[in-house]
């Protein structure tokens, strides 16, 4: 609430596997949500319980093109803004890497615009991806990164460094008052089977009994972060009006091989599916924790779900969606009102 009246909060992504989540969060503490979304990655049937939601609103655009008319009305003056909006997968992102970069920089810039214009506050979802293969460990938000600029992943890597270099240009000239999140792997219901990520890949192929791939021997490391922590995070940051933060990192910093995480489904799963290796894709980091002192700090948080708890959250929802079930659409209970993962 803001002067007794609902916000007015623009989420670019609300479609996504993120987004729909931060969505659920808005409308909980009371916020009229209007969702935008080009459906690239992003599904309907992640918002499907919302859709007699009078307080939600969802728009079918890319925010590539220039913002919606109907977005700019005098009615439509939000108060925040969230751009959770761009592919997050490897397969996804590389698929039309010029729009991947498009979407980060021109999209970014778009969504800046208007928050200049209308006086909102501006949040970018950026990732640890911007620390590349990391020659520092744990990664902290001082540390500079280990990027390839013209590698196959560049074009999300780089992507997303400029979208902070003009988010960050725009806190410097007083021209929005902004929040950056570089989002650590991050998992739970509504993750696309196809996405490439190793939670996904793993849950799906174990569900299925087919072979589980693994990329590399497995000794990878990556921290896995519960979807209601990662929210609970945003929306910490967002209402944060201490000091300008700078970039905040958000993640679990509890580290795990990949090769482990694998072994642990199967557990869970009960699955005899077999474990086969493949080639390590190029530029994949070896390591990936996030140092979170910072978001310790400044916000007071930290993750509360434990990869137990989360991992079967999230093994029941792929297991309802194989079924058909309609409990796949809806938001799991402990996401009910909660203040990308893998190789990837």
């Amino acid at each position: 609430m803001k002067n007794g009246k609902s916000k007015l909060v623009l989420v670019a992504g609300g479609a996504g596997f993120l987004g729909s989540h931060l969505c659920d969060a808005l409308l909980s503490e009371g916020a009229h949500v209007v969702a935008l979304d080009n459906f690239q990655t992003g599904q309907k049937q992640n918002l499907r319980h919302l859709e007699r939601e009078p307080r939600f609103d969802l728009v079918d655009s890319d925010i590539i093109k220039p913002v919606p008319s109907r977005l700019r009305s005098k009615k439509m003056k939000f108060d925040e803004i969230f751009n959770l909006a761009c592919a997050a997968s490897p397969p996804h992102y590389q698929a039309d890497p010029e729009h991947t970069m498009l979407t980060s920089v021109v999209g970014t810039h778009n969504l800046l615009t208007l928050a200049e214009d209308i006086g909102a506050r501006f949040f970018l979802a950026s990732t640890s991806e911007i620390y590349g293969d990391p020659e520092v460990h744990p990664q902290t938000e001082s540390y500079w990164g280990n990027v390839n600029p013209t590698g196959p992943r560049a074009c999300y890597d780089e992507g997303k460094r400029a979208a902070e270099t003009l988010t960050f240009d725009f806190a410097r000239a007083e021209r929005a008052d902004v929040r950056v999140a570089r989002i650590f792997n991050t998992y739970g219901p509504r993750m696309r089977a196809d996405d490439g990520r190793v939670v996904s890949n793993v849950i799906c192929q174990a569900l299925a009994g087919d072979d589980i791939t693994i990329y590399g021997d497995g000794s990878q490391t990556r921290s896995f972060c519960y979807v209601s922590d990662l929210v609970d995070g945003f929306m910490r940051l967002m209402a944060y009006k201490g000091p300008f933060p700078g970039a905040v990192n958000l993640g679990n910093p509890v580290e795990l091989t990949v090769g482990d995480l694998a072994q642990k489904v199967l557990t869970m799963t009960g699955s005899s599916s077999q474990i086969v290796t493949r080639p390590l894709p190029v530029d994949d980091p070896r390591r990936r924790r996030p140092d979170i002192a910072l978001a310790k700090q400044l916000l007071g948080w930290s993750p509360k779900t434990s990869l137990d708890v989360g991992l079967r959250e999230t093994i029941a929802w792929f297991a309802d969606e194989r079924s058909g079930s309609t409990k796949a659409a809806r938001a799991p209970t402990m996401l009910q009102g909660a203040v990308a993962a893998g190789q990837a």
